[in-house]
């Protein structure tokens, strides 16, 4: 594995047709005191594509068993998904700013 992949927040997820998919966490974010965070295919930046698709998912942090502090992503509610997509756009292109400075 290589470094870059090192760097990378990886998680796996079960869709509704039952398959498992990687994403990459880009980004999170706080909207009306929830968490939320930016994911997207890792393998899509590797086509060298600039428009990349993402997903944004809620998190829910929590306690398991053993003590160690864990986080549940789950589908947004789709009246929120619009003003998600606001913050989430304007945090991502303010990041692309910084780097190209």
């Amino acid at each position: 594995m290589n470094e870059e992949m090192l760097e990378k927040d990886l998680i796996e997820l079960t869709g509704e047709d039952g398959g498992t998919y990687t994403f990459e966490v880009v980004d999170y974010f706080f909207y009306n005191g929830e968490e939320y965070a930016v994911l997207q295919d890792p393998d899509e930046d590797e086509a060298g594509e600039k428009d990349r698709s993402v997903v944004i998912m809620k998190v829910n942090p929590f306690t398991d068993e053993n003590g160690e502090e864990m986080e549940e992503f789950v589908p947004v509610e789709e009246e929120l998904m619009e003003a998600l997509i606001q913050v989430a756009r304007t945090r991502l292109l303010e990041g692309a700013d910084e780097e190209n400075e």
